[in-house]
């Protein structure tokens, strides 16, 4: 029974060292083949960035541009309801004061949603017009009223029109031809007050 004894314990503790290398070889390999976390990528889109949208610069130009008119071009019309002395004039200045409220703010619509801010001012150019406008009385009042709209609307229409062929936001193109032809008419309007008038049109383009 001794001898069984001592045999057993070597048997132990030789198979004991071969048993822990093996266990440890098989966690070595497993380590190797393991595939390594996932380093974090540079060009992963932050949640900010990818609800920033970038909208077309030209069109954003040509509502800011035209918002801009809208201002100038509403103080125009009241100026004239309340200067001239015709009225015919006083007739067209208040129904274009009409069309420019309903198509700004028709614009205004589209500004937002192409992250344009809308001008609360005229621009200094047309700040100045004005000024020099209502300096003025008269028949000498009628005739420089006239000829800054029809100047102002015939802009107004190629503008129209080459958003309507070009545009590339579409809330912007949805808007540009159905609003050119309505500013087509109100052209055709102060052209027939100005014929009436006996007041010559420049920059017929």
């Amino acid at each position: 029974m001794r001898a069984k004894e001592i045999t057993k314990t070597w048997v132990v503790s030789t198979l004991a060292p071969v048993v822990v290398l093996a266990a440890f070889g098989t966690l070595a390999s497993g380590q190797q083949h393991s595939s390594p976390p996932a380093a974090p990528s540079s060009s992963t889109t932050t949640p900010d960035a990818a609800l920033e949208v970038k909208h077309n610069l030209a069109d954003q130009a040509f509502v800011k541009e035209v918002l801009e008119r809208d201002v100038a071009d509403l103080q125009l019309g009241q100026l004239a309801q309340s200067k001239s002395q015709s009225d015919d004039v006083k007739s067209v200045a208040q129904q274009m004061v009409a069309t420019r409220t309903s198509l700004d703010n028709q614009m205004k619509v589209v500004a937002k949603q192409i992250d344009v801010n809308v001008p609360k001012n005229p621009n200094k150019k047309d700040k100045q017009a004005i000024q020099k406008l209502d300096a003025l009385s008269g028949a000498d009042f009628d005739a420089q009223w006239l000829q800054m709209m029809a100047k102002s609307h015939r802009q107004d229409v190629k503008d129209f029109q080459g958003e309507a062929a070009n545009a590339q936001e579409p809330s912007v193109q949805h808007v540009a031809q159905p609003d050119a032809d309505v500013l087509s008419k109100q052209l055709q309007a102060i052209e027939q007050v100005a014929q009436a008038h006996n007041v010559t049109l420049d920059d017929k383009k």
